[in-house]
């Protein structure tokens, strides 16, 4: 019988920690998926496969230097070993050629932690049977990604961490015979044939809207409803650096005058990092207990994001945040908007589903510029009216979670990350719908 991953890790670690030398210390990072992958094309199967992949990051530290290298693992102990031994080698080698890194800062508490969220997947021939039932007559292209992912995390310090957590991603887009597309996703951990129908029947919905001829807007400021979709694009660009330890303390921060109290978000706005329960491990790349941390209270800035690195550099305290100091679980907190009564209460103005391409026009007021996707629809009278023609917004997020943010929706919608570049990720966002008095379009 095969060794689990855990069992895997563990023979790693054991073997490292004999063969340190006197002086030495290591961190060794480990990533394993067992994943399989069906894509889709006019509702049906055009592809599946399964990938199963591992690699470990060992870290090798003496004297104040610090090298580390990456490698590939198999299924194969003996072999495993061997590359471990090779990378040791090499990192050896390299460690007397390198000078002393003056913002070393090694976690050196022996902690523990070990999380399994190992609840049932859906069988994949269940997944096609719904995905048969609910859009066997729709141009449906999409691609369906489910199994376990394992993170773990040991030093020589006696610190070890094991992360192991089953998850789906259903991301598709409905086409239209005009080209016109709806975009969705269904993804989590426990699969529910309702809610997968629900959303469906949804997206369906809106690719019916989608054959009314297009409504073309003049530039100008309108009423709008976000939908989560199309509010993780914008919280996923407050992320690159707006929480950061070391972009706050360099002057770098799109969130910085929130967070030397010159400006607010508002009061109905809370966001957390919400590790607990997360799909992400409680530990870092660097090798930090992670924990929950409220970023933002009633709109007033309060804890950031802290690596090890920065806490060295700028005299914080590191709160176990990884090395790039992005939230991995981000949630923002729910209102009082009830999902059903968003048209009524949006009444005339414009139903985002999606939005793509943001950028910063100007990082230091959080002022953002990108385009409206897929399905964007005109209302009139609480009532969906015509597809709306791409267009593009330019506004603050201290104007759009601000000043205009009206309410946000009871319902959430939990959205993890599709990115599969070298692996399936562990992020996630947990984000309500968001209704706004007034949205910037620029043409």
């Amino acid at each position: 019988m095969a060794d689990t991953p855990l069992q895997c890790f563990q023979t790693l670690v054991d073997n490292l920690r004999d063969a340190l030398a006197p002086g030495e210390h290591f961190t060794l990072g480990y990533s394993a998926e067992h994943s399989q992958f069906i894509r889709f094309n006019h509702a049906r199967v055009r592809q599946a496969g399964d990938v199963s992949q591992a690699s470990a990051l060992l870290r090798l530290v003496k004297d104040g230097r610090q090298a580390e290298m990456r490698f590939t693992l198999g299924n194969d102990d003996q072999v495993d070993l061997e590359r471990l031994e090779g990378a040791l080698s090499q990192l050896r080698q390299t460690l007397p050629l390198l000078t002393a890194d003056p913002y070393l800062k090694l976690d050196e508490t022996p902690w523990q932690s070990h999380s399994l969220l190992e609840q049932a997947l859906p069988d994949c021939s269940e997944v096609l049977a719904e995905v048969e039932r609910g859009a066997g007559d729709l141009d449906l292209v999409g691609i369906y990604a489910t199994g376990p992912i394992c993170r773990g995390f040991a030093s020589s310090f006696g610190a070890f961490g094991w992360h192991q957590a089953n998850s789906f991603n259903f991301d598709w887009s409905l086409f239209h015979a005009n080209g016109q597309a709806v975009k969705a996703s269904y993804a989590g951990q426990d699969w529910s044939r309702e809610a997968f129908a629900s959303r469906l029947q949804q997206a369906r919905e809106q690719l019916d809207y989608l054959g009314r001829p297009l409504r073309v807007l003049e530039p100008g400021q309108y009423r709008a409803f976000l939908a989560p979709a199309a509010l993780e694009e914008i919280t996923g660009l407050l992320c690159w650096g707006g929480f950061s330890g070391q972009s706050l303390a360099t002057g770098d921060s799109p969130l910085q005058r929130l967070y030397s109290g010159d400006a607010r978000l508002s009061p109905l706005l809370n966001i957390d990092e919400q590790v607990i329960g997360s799909l992400s491990p409680a530990f870092s790349d660097e090798g930090s207990p992670r924990r929950d941390l409220r970023l933002v209270s009633e709109g007033r800035a309060l804890e950031r994001l802290v690596s090890a690195r920065s806490a060295a550099e700028f005299a914080l305290e590191a709160n176990g945040a990884d090395s790039y100091e992005s939230p991995c679980a981000l949630s923002l907190g729910a209102g009082d908007l009830v999902a059903s009564e968003v048209l009524a209460r949006l009444d005339t103005g414009l139903y985002i589903s999606n939005l793509w391409y943001l950028n910063y026009s100007d990082l230091p007021a959080a002022r953002m510029t990108g385009l409206t996707r897929f399905a964007t629809f005109w209302v009139e009278d609480g009532k969906i009216q015509a597809p709306v023609s791409t267009m593009r917004f330019d506004d603050s997020v201290y104007s759009l979670l601000g000043s205009q943010l009206e309410a946000l929706t009871v319902e959430r919608e939990m959205i993890l990350s599709t990115s599969t570049y070298g692996q399936r990720q562990t992020g996630s966002s947990h984000l309500p719908g968001a209704l706004v008095r007034g949205l910037t379009l620029t043409l």
